[in-house]
């Protein structure tokens, strides 16, 4: 990780090296926290928050899910997040907001710490690696299954489930692949460890529904749109590991992870296809304001959208 100079810690900036936490904060012992992953892009009009407020509405969301009342309104953290990226000198970075229960008193009880918040941002090119973009990456099926809806809620992004995706990331790379494609309780495909699933079948998309306990990402829908405007169709569906296996493509999508092919799943050679490639160049068209889309996904400082205006 490069470091920045800035990091927005409850309400305010401070240097990269002064935002700490007690070690008795719940959440480095219970996992207590929600986060977000978002990106910023670098336009011709500056740089861009892709889907700001709709992530910030998702972290208020995770937050509630485990009674975290965030001390922040959704504009408040929007305008902290341009606040941040600007403190640093960032045209593009990723931007990682945090809520967590901070030090008052341990035990399983969370409600009498309090709630705490930073936003952090830095440098971070393609989370898969570059050739990733472009070759696809090397996926299996994990051993560790996706977290169940009764067991917790994976509609939330919150800290401590995330150690079933440390599981099934820390498995893959050890058996030399590069990303874990989790099955839910059922047996059906879930999710990667940071991503959700697409497989492409005779010109129609086919992705899990939520209810198989995949995230409902935001990338995941704005692709959703993308293939539409492109004339594909996509179908949520449950996917055996199998459907994969015989995919015409299979590909991730995630904050992260952006568009990635996958170029094989257990060693199933599946490839890097068409589709995948013309989704993936009309995202990137979008994430960097040169398509009708960007004006509604990215989202500038309000002095920046005054000026445009």
């Amino acid at each position: 990780m490069q470091e920045g100079e800035k990091i927005w810690f409850d309400g305010g900036l401070v240097d990269w090296v002064d935002a700490k936490i007690h070690v008795l904060s719940h959440a480095l012992h219970y996992g207590s926290g929600a986060f977000e992953g978002i990106r910023a892009y670098e336009t011709d009009r500056g740089t861009g928050v892709f889907h700001l407020t709709e992530h910030l509405e998702r972290l208020h969301r995770s937050c509630e899910m485990y009674f975290m009342t965030v001390p922040f309104s959704v504009e408040t953290l929007a305008a902290a997040v341009h606040e941040t990226i600007a403190a640093n000198a960032l045209r593009s970075c990723y931007v990682r907001p945090l809520v967590f229960r901070g030090y008052k008193e341990l035990g399983v009880n969370p409600l009498n710490c309090p709630v705490q918040v930073v936003i952090a941002v830095w440098p971070w090119g393609a989370y898969l690696g570059e050739e990733a973009l472009q070759k696809g990456i090397r996926g299996m099926i994990s051993s560790w299954r996706r977290i169940g809806p009764n067991t917790i809620p994976a509609a939330a992004k919150a800290s401590g489930q995330y150690l079933n995706s440390q599981l099934a990331k820390i498995e893959a790379v050890k058996h030399g692949y590069d990303e874990a494609i989790l099955l839910n309780e059922q047996g059906m495909i879930a999710d990667g460890s940071g991503e959700n699933v697409f497989a492409v079948h005779k010109g129609r998309l086919f992705t899990p529904p939520t209810q198989a306990s995949c995230l409902p990402g935001i990338t995941r829908a704005s692709v959703m749109r993308i293939a539409d405007l492109l004339g594909y169709e996509t179908v949520e569906r449950d996917l055996t590991r199998s459907d994969l296996y015989f995919a015409d493509e299979v590909f991730l999508t995630g904050t992260a992870a952006e568009v990635t092919p996958v170029a094989s799943v257990d060693d199933h050679e599946i490839g890097a296809g068409p589709i995948t490639r013309e989704i993936q160049a009309t995202f990137f068209d979008v994430v960097h304001g040169r398509h009708p889309l960007s004006a509604e996904y990215l989202e500038f400082p309000v002095s920046d959208r005054a000026t445009a205006s």
